[in-house]
């Protein structure tokens, strides 16, 4: 799978989340970036799952002569098990490319705030500014340097209980691919997280991000809801 230097990795939730930080952000006009879309469909039949394949699209921003410089990966969601075979299909094929070309993956998260436990500070109606923690994996790269400016230090007792981000960690840790993790909270902050994410990434990869273009409408779900499969990834 051909990707950019620095590669953003989101679900496609039904929240949207990841619909409204890719179409938001977009070049700058006075930029030479051209926009290459394509998608991707993996069998999964390797582990024993026929109806389902590990799809999605890719948004690259191409130069002038031709040299991929960002990408956007857009994954299918997908529920428990299925997530963890889909997933680990997708990543290995990142990982299995040439070790010089092996992209930094952004991976931004909007985590409800009743599953980050560990931190007792809350965002108070006066603030403007949003939190968001970033958590590096593997080695550094320049681009994780800026990022890890641009974030809250996670502390060592922050614990996200998030069924994508659970897997998605565990996955990267095993094949030591070089990861950096934004976590914004969605409390009563939400559409200043969003921009507070969009915002970071933006600066950091020579993008554009337009805040009129966030419209956060997110389902409501009941905070009984739980997920059994969160242990397996530690």
């Amino acid at each position: 799978m051909k990707l950019s230097p620095i590669t953003l990795f989101m679900f496609r939730d039904s929240d949207g989340f990841a619909s409204i930080i890719s179409q938001a952000l977009h070049p700058n006009p006075s930029s030479s970036f051209t926009p290459i879309e394509e998608s991707f469909e993996l069998s999964l039949e390797d582990y024993g799952i026929k109806d389902h394949k590990a799809s999605g699209i890719v948004l690259h921003y191409v130069d002038n002569h031709g040299i991929y410089k960002v990408s956007i990966v857009l994954m299918q969601h997908y529920e428990p098990p299925v997530l963890a075979c889909a997933l680990n299909e997708v990543l290995n094929k990142i990982a299995g490319g040439d070790p010089s070309s092996i992209p930094t993956l952004l991976v931004p998260f909007l985590v409800e705030s009743s599953k980050v436990k560990g931190y007792s500070k809350s965002l108070r109606s006066d603030e403007s500014r949003a939190l968001t923690f970033g958590i590096q994996i593997g080695h550094t790269t320049d681009i994780m340097q800026t990022l890890l400016k641009k974030t809250q230090e996670t502390p060592s007792s922050l614990q996200i209980q998030q069924e994508n981000f659970a897997c998605f960690l565990h996955f990267v840790r095993v094949m030591k691919l070089p990861t950096f993790f934004l976590i914004g909270q969605s409390s009563t902050k939400q559409h200043e997280a969003i921009c507070e994410i969009g915002d970071i990434l933006a600066s950091s990869t020579g993008l554009q991000f337009s805040e009129e273009k966030v419209i956060w409408n997110p389902k409501k779900t009941s905070r009984e809801s739980k997920e059994p499969w969160r242990d397996l990834y530690g």
